[in-house]
């Protein structure tokens, strides 16, 4: 497959570069988020992994069309398989991570805070002998604040939210309801999908009218944790790690060459890009149910012709 590892199209307005996606705002406040390959950890470009794009597009436009009855969403149209034009939004400073299951890594994820002693976590209060990967009792919200500067993510409790006013009480209310809400049809569908909806994190951002929105992307391979459902019984009794869509070749095989904060990254294998491009598109097919479509052709240049209708209405408004 073609890749798409940069997404730079000079005709359109305001381009701003992230991790993954390349934005432009147009005049008019629309957004055109597009979904490149690049592959990012270690505060660095990895590597573009052939398909990532569009899965993570495809996969979020699967979730979003799923449940827009629960709350509303950025999205205003889908030109190209790897684009969405969004709503351009006021991005609250609140990061809402729902989690069903005692799991996790990093230093926010409430598994490596309870096996450090802590039964307290983000109000939550945790029996003592639960064991990795447990299920909880019903799942919980563990919201960090949103740094925009790089800075660490930190955990918050809704007190601390509502003190430091980064929410109203009454935003407050909204984002939690949608959140569990949506947490609830996400572990349902994928439960019919032969998958558990383990852990994910949302966005959410103002309108003009203060209107609460949901934002970025929702119940993706890169924002949510999957396991599959028939193993996980009997690996939880064995004390085993889960099943999952193990994306990480590209990470592990650096890691295992080089330190990836300080040394030059080595030229990865392309055996080791294309089982992680294998791994995204089976999560994609067994996530949605759907027939992952190949793109045919350079990405970039048919993503230049499905957008091309934007170059002239942002010149028009220039």
């Amino acid at each position: 497959m073609q890749v798409l590892d940069d997404a730079t199209i000079p005709e359109l307005p305001n381009h701003y570069r992230g991790k993954v996606r390349d934005n432009y705002d147009l005049p008019d406040g629309r957004r055109i988020l597009i979904s490149t390959d690049r592959l990012s950890a270690f505060d660095r470009n990895l590597a573009a992994i052939p398909g990532k794009g569009q899965v993570l597009t495809q996969t979020a436009r699967f979730w979003f069309e799923a449940t827009g009855d629960i709350c509303p969403n950025h999205v205003l149209s889908y030109p190209d398989p790897n684009v969405v034009v969004g709503q351009r939004l006021d991005i609250l400073p609140v990061e809402i991570v729902v989690r069903g299951y005692l799991a996790g890594t990093t230093g926010t994820s409430i598994l490596p805070m309870y096996k450090a002693g802590q039964r307290v976590m983000y109000g939550a209060t945790f029996l003592d002998g639960m064991r990795d990967n447990e299920k909880l009792p019903t799942p919980i919200i563990t919201p960090t604040s949103k740094e925009f500067d790089g800075g660490h993510d930190a955990p918050l409790t809704v007190a601390e939210i509502i003190g430091q006013k980064l929410l109203t009480p009454a935003q407050w209310e909204v984002v939690s309801g949608y959140a569990l809400a949506l947490f609830a049809r996400g572990q349902k569908m994928a439960a019919a999908r032969g998958l558990i909806l383990v852990d994910t994190k949302y966005e959410f951002g103002t309108d003009e009218a203060g209107r609460i929105v949901l934002a970025d992307e929702i119940h993706t391979p890169d924002s949510s944790r999957y396991w599959f459902a028939a193993s996980y019984a009997a690996r939880f009794a064995a004390g085993d790690k889960p099943d999952s869509f193990d994306k990480d070749f590209v990470r592990n095989w650096v890691v295992a060459r080089c330190d990836p904060y300080r040394d030059a990254i080595p030229d990865i294998p392309a055996a080791v890009i294309a089982e992680t491009s294998a791994v995204y598109i089976r999560a994609f097919e067994m996530i949605t149910g759907e027939v992952f479509v190949a793109p045919v052709g350079p990405v970039l240049e048919r993503i230049r012709k499905n957008l091309s209708a934007f170059f002239v209405k942002s010149a028009n408004t220039l």
